[in-house]
């Protein structure tokens, strides 16, 4: 991140507020015409002007605000922060920074940023990120009237979760070293994440308090920190033993572990007797994989969870049921699932009757 600097006059002049952003103030960075990859919009980023002083105190207090009244999670805020501090920079203080920024302003920098190929998900939050930032601001009085009001809400075309078939999931989860310690960690980790439908920051972010393996229950703290108790089944309970007796030890060096940043001491252990990240795990299940004969392109850690729920349903569970394991705070976003549960059902329908 650059350094700050202090607000100030634009550095261009601004004839009329409600104009639209200049397009000969804005120099884009030598990548290509329009920037294809992350590691090219980051460089893009990079080359933006660096964040003002004014606009980053607007930006804390708004994060500030949002923690303490809504709870979102960490990474979210994070993220919202992120949004802001680019379109912030994109500005450079133009016409008294972002707190004060016009409509015009919002559209020509969701226009800029569709001519660089940022993705239908980031566009989307940040479309959420700017109602809540100019709704905040009207709240608090800064400002009369909301220029992010016309912005339409984020809305997401909706893929069907693409599951793993069972073979499939008992070839991945079969397919660690278990005579290793960190080949163990990793299918207890696997067999967890399946018998649970853990997301995966949910999973490698798991206290070592959180399964309570005499009760067969594990506590997992999920989106906007609400937690949920989901039961465990025999097998995963049984790797779970193995690996708190066998592998986390020899992992731990025999020595306690340190709390993290949120208190808790990691359930799984990594590198440096620290809990593994979720670029870990992708990668780990990624050569999981391979190991199994899989396409490593088509399995995902939330492949694993979307199998969870998938082969749920097939099974005849609850769709109620099934929302409070997954931690959905809406039945909609469960619904999903029987979509995919109707189409194996079909594709059952069609193999095998004789009009199918």
């Amino acid at each position: 991140m650059h350094g700050a600097k202090d607000s100030g006059a634009a550095t261009y002049p601004v004839a009329d507020e409600q104009a639209p952003f200049p397009p000969t103030t804005r120099a884009d960075p030598p990548v290509s015409e329009t920037p294809r990859t992350p590691a090219e919009r980051r460089r893009l980023a990079m080359a933006l002007p660096p964040l003002r002083d004014a606009d980053a105190r607007a930006i804390a207090r708004f994060i500030d605000a949002t923690w303490a009244e809504r709870g979102l999670a960490r990474a979210t805020l994070e993220a919202y922060r992120r949004d802001l501090e680019l379109l912030a920079r994109w500005r450079d203080g133009a016409g008294g920074g972002l707190e004060k920024a016009p409509r015009q302003a919002l559209f020509d920098y969701l226009a800029w940023r569709a001519g660089k190929d940022y993705g239908p998900r980031s566009n989307a939050r940040l479309r959420a990120c700017l109602r809540a930032f100019y709704a905040h601001l009207v709240l608090s009085g800064v400002r009369a009237d909301d220029p992010a009001a016309l912005i339409d809400p984020p809305r997401l075309p909706r893929p069907l979760p693409r599951a793993m078939s069972e073979s499939q999931v008992e070839a991945l989860l079969s397919a660690p070293d278990v005579s290793t310690p960190a080949g163990l960690c990793d299918r207890a980790m696997l067999e967890l994440m399946y018998a649970a439908g853990l997301r995966v920051s949910e999973l490698v972010n798991l206290p070592a308090n959180a399964v309570n393996l005499r009760q067969g229950v594990v506590r997992v703290r999920g989106k906007g920190s609400k937690e949920r108790l989901v039961p465990l089944g025999e097998e995963s309970q049984h790797w779970l033993e193995r690996y708190l007796h066998e592998a986390r030890p020899a992992l731990s060096g025999g020595r306690p572990v340190a709390a993290d940043a949120s208190g808790g001491v990691p359930l799984f252990l990594g590198p440096g007797r620290k809990a593994p990240s979720r670029q870990d795990f992708w990668r780990a299940i990624k050569r999981h994989a391979a190991v199994a004969g899989i396409d490593p392109r088509t399995v995902t850690p939330h492949g694993l969870r979307h199998s969870f729920a998938t082969h749920l349903l097939n099974h005849g569970a609850d769709l109620r049921a099934l929302q409070l394991l997954l931690g959905h705070a809406s039945l909609s976003t469960t619904q999903i699932y029987t979509l995919v549960a109707r189409e194996h059902l079909q594709r059952l329908h069609a193999r095998h009757h004789p009009r199918g």
